[in-house]
């Protein structure tokens, strides 16, 4: 799997976060906020940007002062944001409200009648998927339609274009609508794509039984998938590739929120895939960048240049042993 091109098209959305401010805060206290990008594929793009790749967003956003925002900080990051168009009407751009803070940590999430899930086949079509290294997707994606067959459409016509796909389950069951339909969607999308990154229990309930998660991640493998990782949080990540599995450890750091990791993680393990380093490696650099994160306000704003990585590495010990 050749990333060498470090240029990628993403899919999925993007948003507004809402952070109490100063960082402790409880929103429910809060009387200021910090404003930045949100929304998981816009996150991976801010992600590889600033790890020195180059990053474009197909999505939609609302056609107001949110969904411009959302556009406004793709610009200012350096994410190409040609294939983002705007939908008027009842859609919103989604909202998060997220606490800096880990214990009795809340994140309230505004998704009613969302502007992303108004992406259309036709969108996906407007894109020269051979200008690529790899498409990259979030499971959100798949929750509704017309996202759902616009995104199974990229997929095809990135495969015709020789592209790898790769996939972060990302699974929210508030945007769906039961967890029996997203299972069976996400292993559709799984057993086409070659890197296929979730937790335990997002393999667990894609197998319709958490005891069951490892065991689903290595049925991907042997679909035909080249490189999946299956995150334990603190007990760190089993990586299964052809050549075989490996276990990783994490990073100690300390943690001012539990959110923008698996963004983060998947920014540091494509940078570092692209720049040629072997699987284990990246993966070690995606958990690295995982930890800078959880320990900086936001989550786009928050995501590391390469040089961080770097003196992170240098000056951290680690990782724990799984």
């Amino acid at each position: 799997m050749d990333l060498s091109g470090n240029n990628f098209v993403i899919i999925g959305r993007a948003g507004m976060d809402f952070y109490p401010d100063p960082p402790g805060t409880r929103t429910e206290e809060a009387i200021q906020f910090f404003s930045c990008l949100g929304g998981s594929s816009a996150n991976i793009g801010v992600a590889i940007t600033r790890q020195g790749g180059r990053a474009a967003l197909v999505t939609r956003v609302s056609d107001d002062a949110i969904g411009r925002f959302a556009v406004n900080e793709l610009r200012k990051y350096g994410i190409d944001h040609a294939h983002v168009t705007p939908v008027g009407g009842e859609a919103r751009t989604s909202l998060a409200v997220v606490e800096t803070r880990i214990e009795d940590h809340q994140s309230v999430i505004y998704r009613n009648g969302a502007a992303d899930f108004q992406m259309t086949k036709a969108d996906v079509e407007a894109v020269d998927y051979t200008a690529y290294s790899a498409l990259i997707t979030t499971g959100t994606v798949f929750a509704a339609e017309p996202s759902r067959s616009a995104c199974f459409h990229a997929f095809d016509l990135a495969k015709a274009a020789g592209l790898p796909l790769i996939f972060d389950i990302d699974y929210r069951p508030y945007s769906w609508p039961s967890a029996e339909e997203a299972a069976q969607v996400y292993s559709r999308a799984g057993a086409i794509c070659d890197v296929i990154i979730g937790n335990d229990v997002e393999f667990g309930f894609m197998a319709g039984d958490y005891d069951k998660g490892l065991e689903k991640a290595r049925s991907l493998l042997a679909e035909g998938a080249q490189v999946v990782i299956y995150k334990m949080g603190e007990r760190g990540a089993v990586t299964l590739t052809p050549e075989g599995e490996f276990r990783t450890g994490i990073f100690p750091t300390t943690a001012l929120k539990p959110t923008g990791a698996g963004d983060s993680f998947m920014g540091g393990f494509i940078a570092a895939l692209a720049a040629g380093r072997e699987v284990q490696e990246a993966v070690l650099r995606g958990s690295a960048a995982a930890a800078i994160v959880v320990s900086r306000v936001g989550c786009a704003p928050a995501m590391p240049t390469t040089e961080e990585v770097e003196a992170f590495l240098a000056s951290h010990p680690g990782p724990v042993a799984a």
